[in-house]
């Protein structure tokens, strides 16, 4: 353990005079990965937390450094330095953790970098932009016994929280059928021209593993999502989380029933494909997926994508349900709701910010307990339901999975996209 986070538990992150935040020798140190987009929020956030310090901020697009940087200053009261070059925090001794908040294609290698280099590290959802890449991740986790913290911050909100201990309660009844779903109108991204990168931009660095391709104002900065090449589409994005209450949500119900817990599945069916959206994007738009878990009392878990739907389902623009042979709970993004045959009978509301996620991310740092979204045993396997479905309906057909290993049986061409042809040098996927 390093002298910094001894300190830390041993002083329990005593405060600076007069200041509401942890003496320096006591803070968290972190080096965050992004500085525009999902990564902004994560600077603003890390930066609010008494006990943590951001060092520096690492993006190879210049433009974005200075907003982040005012916007962490004026927080913690020091601006943080800024780099081109992620690299920079991992070979930085003083830097407890690595917060990554960039695209899907480039979170397995600053993760698995950090880990070697016995930093902590919170990484945005999904975990990785493939099966093996989040293997990996999971593997550098364990063998230098990192705590890594996946970004699918309903985890640790009051409000999935309380979900679940009602849900634990046996209130539902006997429970086999979980549903997740997104139902929020996305816009067309149309199909502009390539074109030259920014000033500034280090592109070929930008794609890093992927292939070396043109500069597309679509395949970058807010779009990069639905592209094969970097993304996972709105099921990695959006429906990660939701995938993930469900999951979570259909476990509680295991366990008030004594039922082995839902990990992996056995089975995926989905049936997707672009039906309303003319225009580059290669991921559907319409989407349905179905997860078999094999047991003696077997479960199914469902997922529902419609980008084109402007109004809600089950009272939820997005959502997860747990369906019971007693009552039925709806989990949104702010409350949640339990009905029986006679209607409502319970509710509660909340919300979703990511502030108790960071939280619990910096007390396991300090206790080296598990988080609430850790890597292995809560973010892996949700990712892996993503790419799994992905894969299902690129294929355009159903996919058997064998849980132990990740693998799909007996087929070499579902297997072939599990990662990539090759990860473009120099950025290799590393050994561990």
């Amino acid at each position: 353990m390093k002298r910094r986070t001894f300190l830390i538990t041993a002083a329990g992150g005593m405060l600076a005079a007069g200041t509401g935040r942890a003496a320096p020798s006591e803070r968290v140190r972190v080096g965050v990965v992004g500085a525009g987009g999902r990564a902004l929020s994560l600077n603003r956030t890390f930066a609010d937390h008494p006990e943590v310090e951001i060092v520096c901020i690492a993006d190879l697009d210049p433009r974005r450094l200075p907003t982040a940087v005012t916007e962490v200053e004026s927080r913690q009261g020091k601006a943080p330095r800024t780099t081109g070059d992620f690299r920079t925090l991992i070979d930085d001794p003083s830097i407890d953790a690595l917060v990554v908040g960039t695209p899907d294609h480039w979170h397995a290698l600053p993760t698995i970098l950090a880990c070697q280099a016995g930093k902590d590290v919170y990484v945005e959802k999904p975990d990785s932009h493939n099966i093996i890449e989040g293997m990996r991740m999971v593997a550098a986790m364990k063998k230098h016994r990192r705590i890594v913290q996946m970004g699918s911050q309903h985890r640790s909100t009051e409000r999935l929280q309380s979900a679940l201990e009602y849900i634990r309660s046996g209130a539902l009844g006997r429970c086999m059928v979980a549903k997740a779903w997104e139902s929020t109108k996305q816009g067309n991204i149309g199909r502009p021209a390539d074109s030259d990168p920014p000033a500034g931009v280090d592109y070929d660095m930008w794609l890093g593993s992927a292939p070396k391709r043109p500069f597309n104002p679509r395949r970058f900065h807010g779009h990069w999502r639905w592209f094969y090449d970097y993304g996972t589409g709105d099921l990695g994005n959006d429906g990660v989380h939701r995938l993930d209450m469900a999951f979570a949500a259909l476990n509680a119900a295991c366990e008030a029933q004594g039922d082995p817990a839902c990990v992996l599945p056995t089975r995926i069916s989905a049936v997707g494909r672009k039906q309303y959206f003319d225009d580059m994007q290669e991921f559907p738009d319409t989407l349905q997926v179905a997860y078999e878990y094999a047991s003696e009392r077997p479960k199914t878990l469902t997922y529902e994508m419609r980008l084109w739907a402007p109004y809600q389902f089950m009272g939820e623009s997005e959502g997860s349900a747990v369906f019971g042979d007693k009552a039925y709970i709806v989990i949104g993004n702010n409350r949640w709701r339990v009905y029986d045959r006679s209607g409502l009978v319970k509710e509660a509301g909340g919300d979703s910010h990511e502030k108790p996620h960071v939280a619990n991310f910096i007390e396991c740092i300090k206790s080296r307990q598990r988080p609430y979204c850790d890597l292995e045993t809560v973010g892996h396997p949700a990712s892996v339901l993503c790419h799994a479905g992905n894969i299902s309906a690129r294929l355009g057909r159903d996919l058997m999975m064998d849980p132990a290993t990740e693998t799909f049986v007996d087929d070499d061409e579902a297997n072939a996209l599990r990662g990539r042809p090759e990860w473009r040098k120099p950025w290799v996927l590393p050994e561990v």
